[in-house]
Formats: C-alpha cells, sequence, structure tokens
C-alpha cells in the first residue's frame, strides 16, 4: 500500500497573462484551480499510472473542502485530518513566453491535537508492507522535526517511508534513515554544505555519502539538467527530455511518483530512473498541475538515455 502524506495542502490559483507588468496593470486572460499539495499530486500521477494510493494529511476551510471535493471526484481514496485553519492559496502566474512566477501563502496553523489525531491515523496504516510519501513543506504549528518524528514511528511499524522536504525538515527527517529520499540540487546542496550551482562532481560525492550512511535510494533532480539515481549497487544519470513546456508544476511530484511505482512493483534501479525520468517529462507537457497519462509516459520512456556513474 502508497500512503502520500500533505502536511501543507494548497488551492493553486493559476493564472496566465500577456506579461507580467511590476506596477502595473496585468490583465488575466485565463484562470485555473487546482487542489494541490505535493502528496497529492503524488497520489494523481499514480492514480494515471494505474496505481491507487490512499492520499491523507491536513486539510482545512473552505480550500479544503473544494480540495477535498477534487480528491473524491478523481476516485482517490482518502482520509485527511480537518483543520481549524482554511489551507492556504498558492498563486501561479503563466506569461505568454513560459515565464512562471509563484506566490505561495504561508502553511495554514496547525494545532497540536490535529497533528496528534493524524499521527494517530498514520499508526493504523502502518505495517511492513507500506510506503509512506512524506513530501512538501511543513505548516505553522508543526516544527521542523515533524517529518523525523513520524519516520520514527512508522519505522517502528515496519512501515518503509520515501522523504521529499527542504531546509532543517530534511536534514532531520535523513537522520532517522528514510528508505527513499527525493532531494532537488538545491536542496542537497544545502543538506551538504555545498555552494550554489555546485558541479556534478560535488553532487554524486554528496549522494554516495548518503547512501553509504544507510539510506537505500537516493534520487536528486536537477531541473533541466536532469536527474541522477543512487543505490548501494549503482550510479545513475540522465539527461532532462526535450518535451515543450506547457507547465513544470508537479514535475517533481510526478517524479516521486515514479520512485512510489518502482517501489510496489520492484524495478531494478534502470527501470526506476526510465520511468521517473519519462513521468516528469510528461507532466510538464501538461497544463496547471494535471497529471500526465501512461500512455505518454510509456512513450516517453524510449527517449531516457542513461550513463552510469
Amino acid at each position: 500500500m502508497i500512503i502520500t502524506v500533505t502536511l501543507s495542502a494548497a488551492m493553486d490559483k493559476t493564472v496566465w497573462i500577456d506579461s507580467l507588468k511590476r506596477g502595473g496593470l496585468n490583465r488575466i486572460r485565463r484562470i485555473e484551480y487546482d487542489g494541490s499539495g505535493k502528496g497529492i499530486n503524488v497520489s494523481r500521477s499514480l492514480y494515471a499510472m494505474g496505481v491507487q494510493s490512499l492520499a491523507t494529511g491536513l486539510l482545512g476551510g473552505t480550500n479544503g473542502d473544494a480540495i477535498l471535493r477534487d480528491v473524491q471526484a478523481e476516485g482517490i481514496e482518502h482520509d485527511f485530518v480537518r483543520t481549524k485553519s482554511n489551507t492556504r492559496t498558492n498563486t501561479k502566474v503563466r506569461e505568454e513566453d513560459g515565464t512562471l512566477t509563484e506566490i505561495n501563502e504561508p502553511g495554514a496553523f496547525v494545532t497540536e491535537e490535529e497533528l496528534h489525531e493524524l499521527m494517530f491515523r498514520l499508526k493504523q496504516y502502518a505495517s511492513p508492507d507500506t510506503l509512506f510519501i512524506l513530501s512538501g513543506s511543513v505548516p505553522q504549528g508543526a516544527g521542523p522535526d515533524i517529518y523525523a518524528k513520524l519516520i520514527r514511528i512508522l519505522h517502528e511499524r515496519g512501515a518503509s517511508v520515501l522523504l521529499d522536504a527542504s531546509g532543517e525538515s530534511f536534514r532531520l527527517g535523513v537522520a532517522e534513515k528514510p528508505e527513499i529520499i527525493k532531494p532537488n540540487q538545491v536542496e542537497i546542496e544545502e543538506y551538504a554544505g555545498l555552494p550554489e550551482g555546485s558541479g556534478s562532481k560535488k553532487i554524486i560525492e554528496a549522494s554516495r555519502g548518503i547512501v553509504n550512511s544507510g539510506i537505500g535510494t537516493v534520487a536528486v533532480t536537477r531541473g533541466g539538467k536532469g536527474a541522477m539515481l543512487f543505490t548501494p549497487e549503482c550510479g545513475l544519470r540522465c539527461a532532462a527530455l526535450p518535451v515543450v513546456v506547457g507547465s513544470t508544476v508537479g514535475a517533481g511530484d510526478a517524479f516521486t511518483a515514479g520512485l512510489a511505482y518502482a517501489w510496489k512493483y520492484h524495478l531494478s534501479p534502470e527501470e526506476t530512473m526510465e520511468l521517473c525520468m519519462a513521468a516528469s517529462a510528461a507532466t510538464v507537457t501538461t497544463q496547471g498541475t494535471k497529471p500526465a497519462p501512461m500512455e505518454l509516459i510509456n512513450e516517453l520512456r524510449k527517449d531516457v538515455h542513461l550513463i552510469n556513474i
């Protein structure tokens, strides 16, 4: 079973304009609302791949109601804890030339009681045949150690964990040895104390060091530079696939979904990397936060060329 946990969901408001004029009038040509959050996006991508997951986490207010309706309508199983605070709104401004500007609100405030309720529910689902995906930012009211706490609780019950976070919550979570981690380049640079824009050699050294510390899979996404995948047995690199960009929103979550799919079906590292790269590229071709169909993912897998490192 795969369970996605979204602590800081959002209502994504994507607006299309000709060109952003700072300090001037901007007329919206098109607008779209999508209930979102990294874990929810992973569940959507998995569903498009033919895999059912359970989406859980924290939702509140009218935005939470709307997101819950979306998830229900899409056929995704769910078990969210309702919060007193309204789930945040994230605004994404897309210009005619493809430039995307994101304006994200801070996560809604969560109470200690709401966090305890979520932990209680997660414990009930945890078992040796379960993968929990902990992804996204941490809401107000939850400390940066929240993911570390959850990993300890889930490991006590034999469950596996995939962590996709940033900053202090990522650092503390990695210390608990989740089975899979998926940092982007900025996140692994920050974790390893590397300068921004470090070259491949430094990223490879840092990633292999994490694998040697006891984490089974380290996947590093690098945007237009592609991605790398490391396990105790091998290291792989792949350039980004050349596709027409619709929106980069959700590409990383599609990559995460590929990692979860690979866990479920015991794919080899090579098969895993092919799937993750194709899923991410396919999602880039869509608009808003819509997942790509499995047919397109399978078609793009043919264009993936792996390099051993």
